[in-house]
Formats: structure tokens, C-alpha cells, sequence
């Protein structure tokens, strides 16, 4: 982030809110081969199949 004075403490707030929010989930990240983790996360979480519910007799 740059260095600047922000005007009131929720201003800063949400500043360091989106900072923190795009470093962790946006930014690429080498441990992820270079990709987001969001993205990592997909490719390489299985899918889950879907479970059906069978009525009670």
C-alpha cells in the first residue's frame, strides 16, 4: 500500500479490508504455481459428488 494519511479511521479501514482481501485471494502466489489462490483452490479441490436423500419407509 502506499504511504498516505487517511482521512478517518474507517477509511482506513476498508483500505486495508480490500489490501488484505486481494493479497490473499487475488494476488498470484508462487506457493500456487503462480496462480491465485482462488482459482489453485478449484483446479485442485475435487468435486463433490451429488448425495441423494432416500425416504424412510
Amino acid at each position: 500500500m502506499d504511504q498516505r494519511a487517511w482521512p478517518d479511521e474507517l477509511t482506513c479501514r476498508r483500505q486495508v479490508f480490500r489490501w488484505l482481501t486481494r493479497y490473499n485471494t487475488v494476488r498470484r502466489h508462487s506457493y500456487c504455481d503462480n496462480l491465485p489462490p482462488n482459482t489453485y483452490e478449484n483446479h485442485h479441490t475435487p468435486a463433490t459428488p451429488a448425495t441423494t436423500l432416500e425416504h424412510a419407509a
